[in-house]
């Protein structure tokens, strides 16, 4: 029974880990078109300031969307973990009162 409970958590983390990782990675994924739609502009016959302005402001975009997802994982993470404690507390009530021979509740 523990080494289930241990895989489950085991689990729950791995998932935790999965969904921080995909946020990175998307993160990731809008800096570099960010970035390329940037290159694009500069290479364009805009002026520099309309360029730089612009560029800017999709770059500051690009980072407050990847911080939202990011943050908004983390929060995700956050309650997986919460929810495995939990869980894992259930079960160690459960395996507890089995061993003291009380019926489950």
């Amino acid at each position: 029974m523990a080494k289930e409970i241990t895989n489950s958590v085991e689990a729950l983390e791995v998932e935790a880990e999965k969904i921080l990782e995909e946020a990175r990675t998307r993160a990731s994924e809008i800096l570099l078109e960010a970035r390329e739609e940037a290159k694009k502009m500069l290479s364009s016959q805009l002026s520099t300031d309309e360029v730089k302005t612009e560029r800017d402001k999709i770059v500051s975009k690009a980072r407050a969307e990847a911080d939202k997802k990011i943050k908004d994982s983390e929060k995700q993470a956050a309650e997986i973990s919460i929810n495995a404690d939990k869980k894992v507390k259930e079960i160690t009530e459960l395996v507890v009162n089995i061993v003291r021979g009380e019926k489950p509740a």
